[in-house]
């Protein structure tokens, strides 16, 4: 009778402690920040100058820097244990409402059809779309000549719709031949063997990838569309977003922000933002 009484009881300890959010109770990430000093981050791991991880350390990039930045500073200043974990673009969602990352930082775009799944903190940085194709292509000199040609589809990515689709979605609606590609990284390796004509997507990605790789690739400089990149949360977590917003806004007001844009683009060129992007206000 005692060890049934007893097995009886851990149960309900288990399942009081499920119900509280697994372990420690924290119904939030700020909470979990504060409370076990430990999270779970997601950033890309094959985006240059990004979230870029090339052997057993942690990933380097704008990204990797920026989330180290708001986790700090959600914890008030003191050091936490990140975890970091990959997280394309075509899994970003499914990471975040199962619970297998805390917060994402990987060039994650504020979308209308995303909102309804994610809970959006930022942005942090706004950045605008454009096109790269091979250094020799001389027959592609701004995005309208983009028209009839193979551009890359990169699994999870809306880049491509500002291309092919009409608006509200779209800007452009130009006819197009669109090659699936597993990430970015797969797309510079397709444009790079001649398999597709032009990658479109956000500049700090694409200057990103052609500064790995110099003389190889070239940007158009016809950006034409401009996209907003925040730290995505679980769906409903206003706390941490509001928390985040606080960490970003003095991120820009210390320089930080600017500082860690010309660390990681200060020598492609590129006209960076100079300024903090609006908030979009926590649902």
């Amino acid at each position: 009778m005692l060890v049934a009484a007893l097995a009886g009881a851990a149960i309900m300890v288990m399942v009081a402690l499920a119900a509280c959010g697994g372990g420690g109770g924290y119904t939030t990430v700020v909470e979990k920040i504060r409370g076990a000093e430990k999270v779970v981050v997601g950033t890309k791991w094959d985006q240059p100058s990004l979230g870029l991880k090339t052997g057993p350390g942690d990933p380097v990039g704008l990204d990797v820097d920026v989330a180290r930045y708001v986790v700090k500073a959600l914890a008030g200043g003191k050091d936490v244990h990140i975890t970091w974990r990959e997280s394309p673009s075509s899994t970003r969602e499914a990471l975040l409402q199962n619970g297998t990352v805390d917060m994402i930082v990987a060039t994650y775009a504020i979308t209308e059809a995303r909102k309804p799944h994610v809970t959006f903190a930022g942005p942090y940085v706004l950045v605008q779309e454009d096109t790269m194709v091979r250094a020799d292509e001389t027959h592609i000199k701004k995005v309208t000549d983009l028209r009839g040609k193979r551009i890359c589809l990169a699994e999870g990515s809306n880049s491509y719709r500002r291309i092919v689709d009409p608006p509200p979605d779209g800007k452009l609606d130009l006819p197009a031949e669109l090659v699936a590609a597993k990430n970015y990284s797969d797309c510079v390796r397709k444009l790079a063997d001649g398999r597709l004509d032009a990658i479109s997507t956000q500049n700090l990605i694409l200057a990103g990838f052609a500064e790995a790789d110099p003389g190889r690739f070239r940007l158009l400089n016809d950006p034409f569309y401009e996209e907003k990149w925040a730290v995505g949360l679980k769906k409903g977590d206003t706390a941490t977003c509001e928390a985040v917003n606080r960490a970003i806004a003095q991120m820009w007001r210390d320089g930080t922000a600017t500082r860690l844009l010309h660390k990681w683009f200060g020598k492609t060129g590129l006209r960076l933002p100079s300024s903090p992007p609006r908030p979009e206000g926590c649902p």
